[in-house]
């Protein structure tokens, strides 16, 4: 197998938002771990599409909510290249309901992916980049959502707490290992239009509230993998504890 000497790695990055983030990372020369949990064949192509480039990538099976998995995920990462990146990007959503008919099923899953799974691979991230563990500094992504803004109620109340906890997590993270070389920033981005919608039981969402917001249209994942890029990238290395809302807008309103 291909061994490469810096890995980003990418949860959830089989499709949109993540898919774009791995195609996105693979620009700044660093090899790409693309994380899936069940779709093995979309994750190869995002691969594919690396390696047409003349990139590095692999892809690697796990369930961020499964402490194993995620230990595993970081062990194919050792051997493939040095983990300098760290994208939180896998998540779920659920149908739209009040909280008085959610069951406790529900909230386990949905706080078991979004956020202990993103506290696990920040965990073993820092393990490996922070200079206190003996490594070389990196950083970490976390993909947030402007829902954690305003509520998401009679939708998706646990959704929208789960990324206001994702907010929380990424300041106190990077004050914590802003002397390590670790820097912990998010984005936040708005409607966009992938295929989370209709997983979540709405796919018409995007075209039933589009004309409601301030621009008129829904983002796309790649101008939110770009906002990763950069915060990936050296060219945001004073830039820690920050939220960057790739909303459209749609975050400033009250």
């Amino acid at each position: 197998m291909t061994h490469t000497e810096n890995v980003v790695l990418v949860t959830g990055g089989s499709r949109g938002i993540g898919a774009a983030a791995c195609l996105r990372a693979a620009e700044l020369g660093h090899g790409v771990l693309v994380n899936y949990v069940s779709n093995r064949q979309a994750a190869e192509e995002v691969v594919a599409e690396i390696e047409r480039a003349g990139g590095k990538a692999r892809s690697v099976q796990g369930d961020v909510q499964s402490e194993a998995d995620v230990l595993a995920m970081f062990a194919a990462c050792d051997d493939f290249g040095r983990l300098v990146g760290l994208v939180n990007n896998a998540g779920v959503v659920d149908r739209h309901q009040r909280v008085d008919e959610m069951t406790l099923e529900r909230l386990n899953r949905m706080f078991a992916i979004n956020l202990v799974g993103s506290f696990l691979c920040a965990r073993e991230a820092v393990k490996r980049m922070s200079t206190r563990h003996g490594g070389k500094g990196g950083a970490i992504v976390n993909l947030g959502s402007a829902s954690s803004k305003i509520g998401s109620g009679n939708q998706y109340v646990d959704y929208a707490a789960s990324k206001g906890a994702i907010d929380t997590m990424t300041v106190g993270l990077a004050l914590e290992v802003a002397t390590e070389g670790v820097r912990v920033n998010a984005v936040r981005p708005g409607i966009i239009d992938t295929e989370i919608h209709a997983s979540g039981g709405a796919p018409d969402r995007v075209a039933k509230i589009e004309s409601s917001l301030p621009m008129k249209r829904a983002g796309t994942a790649d101008e939110v993998a770009k906002a990763i890029k950069w915060l990936l990238s050296d060219d945001s290395s004073y830039t820690t504890g920050a939220i960057l809302d790739v909303s459209g807008g749609r975050a400033i309103l009250p």
